[in-house]
């Protein structure tokens, strides 16, 4: 069984440069995937190999925000702290089948195997993923799809089910990642945040118990996200022949995203500031996070009180953050696309092609 792949690379990779900090290493995780198969087994492929061997953690982990290929952790492997944030441990994964197939070394192979273990084994019954395993009591362990986190593992697991890139993995263990993804599936229609009656999109972190939204860092509250739901909406978009629940979660998020857009302004920066000022010709905003009962943009500083314009909080959080983006204007085409594909109406839901 095959998914079909209908995701555009290049319009996720604009989610990902705008949402995330570390947009540079994860092109860079591309480009060295994309090396011919000789580069493995080179000079440089050979080391940059060993790097990412010696960065991972005792779960079998990577952390985040290091630059894991240009050199070696020498340092105590049990104070690594491994995370599915930011990119972290997917990319690694990724990698390092790439490098046992072509080289077969046993090292890659083992470490990959003990990699997607420990992404299997994070799964909450429910169907998400925390932000790290083990979770701990902090907002870690909700269901996370702040910076795409979850999304990032569903397609992980997705190819591993789906590619012949991961024929070297055993079918029980590609059976549990299809599997998996079906739990996900069903978690991502469940958390999306129902307003009067109507579906609207997702908020960052949502509760690994009961599905409902929850806030993360002092100045991460409960809200509806213009920014992690369109990789949700693109992931559910991906799924050939969706059922009708998919269908109606899709056209209910990009209505949500119609109703949300913000007109006649714009975002600029001023002496190292960011400054907001009208613009008729300016293309649609989204911010950030909104307030769930009014739909109205929501800001707020470490305090974490919230604030109704960015101007109202201080500007280290102003400029250290990003609170407005163009993010769902990516969607755009690929929904029209879509639509004419998968016009609502009764149907089976099919995660997998036969």
């Amino acid at each position: 069984m095959k998914f079909e792949k209908q995701v555009s690379v290049m319009l996720w990779a604009m989610v990902i440069l705008s949402c995330w900090s570390n947009a540079a290493l994860a092109a860079s995780w591309r480009d060295y995937r994309k090396k011919p198969d000789k580069w493995f087994a080179s000079k440089e492929g050979v080391q940059i190999t060993r790097n990412i061997l010696s960065w991972q953690t005792l779960r079998g982990d990577w952390p985040k925000n290091t630059d894991t290929m240009t050199k070696p952790f020498t340092g105590n492997r049990k104070q690594l702290r491994g995370t599915f944030d930011n990119g972290a441990t997917t990319d690694e994964l990724r990698f390092l089948a790439k490098a046992y197939v072509v080289t077969k070394n046993a090292a890659c192979g083992k470490a990959f195997i003990k990699g997607l273990d420990h992404i299997l084994a994070a799964q909450y019954p429910t169907g998400g993923w925390p932000q790290s395993s083990p979770p701990g009591r902090g907002y870690h362990r909700h269901i996370t799809f702040n910076d795409n986190a979850m999304v990032r593992l569903m397609e992980f697991l997705r190819d591993l089910a789906d590619s012949d890139d991961y024929k070297f993995v055993k079918p029980d263990r590609r059976t549990k990642a299809k599997l998996a993804f079906t739990r996900g599936l069903r978690c991502i229609l469940k958390c999306q945040i129902r307003v009067k009656g109507k579906l609207t999109a997702w908020c960052a972190q949502h509760d690994e118990k009961n599905y409902k939204p929850r806030p993360a860092r002092s100045y991460e509250h409960i809200s509806i996200s213009g920014c992690e739901s369109v990789g949700i909406v693109r992931l559910l978009m991906s799924i050939d022949k969706p059922g009708t629940e998919v269908i109606a979660a899709v056209n209910g998020a990009m209505a949500w995203f119609e109703s949300a857009k913000i007109t006649g302004i714009k975002q600029v920066s001023r002496n190292g500031d960011k400054v907001i000022v009208k613009d008729s010709n300016a293309p649609p905003l989204w911010a950030r996070f909104y307030d769930i009962k009014t739909n109205r943009p929501i800001f707020s500083g470490r305090n974490g009180v919230i604030k109704s314009a960015l101007a109202q909080i201080e500007q280290e959080r102003r400029t250290g953050y990003a609170w407005y983006g163009t993010w769902p204007a990516s969607l755009n085409k690929p929904y029209a696309e879509w639509k004419k594909k998968h016009p609502s109406g009764p149907r089976t839901t099919r995660l997998f092609r036969n």
